[in-house]
């Protein structure tokens, strides 16, 4: 067998392999992908959208974006996996976003944050991952921590 033949035999041969792995998408952030759905969802004007997977940070940011009136009910649906969430939108939630990588937030820079992240000190929230849960940056404020910047919205 010449020198050329097998080099093309092994291309082949190559391509073959590869061209059966099947490529799956991997999903690099849940909060992300949830917060994106629940945003494109509210442009157009739907009235309820479907979260998937759940996780307990997607949990308790919508539990802040219900406390503060930007979202409505949600509903947890068991699927004996990652669980689905039933979101109810309201309207009121003109964006939201994800700060990837979650920088770290001291006491007296949260409001630098909040400068960057919000259009107006009069409106919306900048959320937190600290030491006594997660919360928005008032409370961070009012409980004298900081920790990590998870997102926003308003």
């Amino acid at each position: 067998i010449n020198a050329e033949y097998m080099g093309h035999f092994l291309s082949v041969y190559f391509f073959s392999l590869v061209s059966e792995v099947r490529h799956k998408m991997v999903r690099m952030s849940t909060l992300a992908d949830a917060l994106k759905n629940i945003a494109n969802a509210e442009k157009r004007g739907k009235r309820q959208v479907l979260v998937r997977p759940s996780s307990k940070v997607i949990l308790k940011f919508l539990r802040l974006m219900q406390k503060h009136g930007y979202i409505g009910d949600f509903e947890i649906v068991d699927n004996h996996r990652a669980n689905k969430i039933v979101v109810d939108l309201n309207g009121r939630l003109n964006k939201t976003g994800v700060i990837s990588p979650r920088y770290d937030v001291s006491i007296k820079n949260i409001d630098r944050w909040v400068i960057n992240c919000l259009p107006s000190r009069q409106f919306g929230f900048v959320v937190l991952t600290t030491s006594k849960g997660i919360m928005d940056h008032e409370e961070a404020k009012k409980k004298h921590v900081g920790g990590k910047v998870l997102g926003f919205f308003y």
